[in-house]
């Protein structure tokens, strides 16, 4: 006797494997701007540091810099985040994993002598560019 269909995927089910985790429009904008700037990036890097491995969205290898591109309904903006009304609390839950991932990821980095730079969807990728090229500026100014 054959199996019943697989019953289709939920609205809520397909809009969820839609979201993109790398490649998205802030992250590859970010990108374009720092190769045109003449900087050379990894992407998809993992990292690993005792306990843990990550994947920063872009790596700066030899300055040891980390750029994390946090999307603001995944990552909780304080500006932009909106939290959807769902009476189990799971966004909630999910949406402060999330947040103490990111601020123990950072720490486990910051530990290992890894710069991390966390930037939000909303940053204009010019100002985001400028942060990460400060960032590999300091680096470099401080090792060599």
């Amino acid at each position: 006797m054959p199996l019943p269909p697989t019953p289709p995927p939920s609205s809520a089910t397909k809009t969820m494997k839609a979201n993109r985790s790398t490649g998205t429009k802030p992250e590859l904008a970010l990108r374009r701007a720092l190769f045109a700037a003449g900087l050379r990036y990894r992407v998809n890097l993992k990292v690993k540091v005792p306990g843990r491995t990550v994947r920063p969205d872009l790596v700066f290898t030899r300055t040891r810099v980390a750029v994390f591109v946090d999307g603001c309904f995944w990552h909780g903006c304080s500006q932009h985040g909106r939290m959807p009304s769902d009476p189990s609390g799971y966004w909630h839950q999910k949406i402060a994993r999330n947040q103490g991932r990111d601020s123990a990821v950072d720490q486990a980095l910051g530990e290992y002598g890894w710069r991390v730079v966390r930037l939000w969807e909303h940053t204009s990728t010019e100002e985001a560019a400028k942060l990460v090229r400060a960032a590999i500026a300091e680096r470099i100014s401080t090792y060599g």
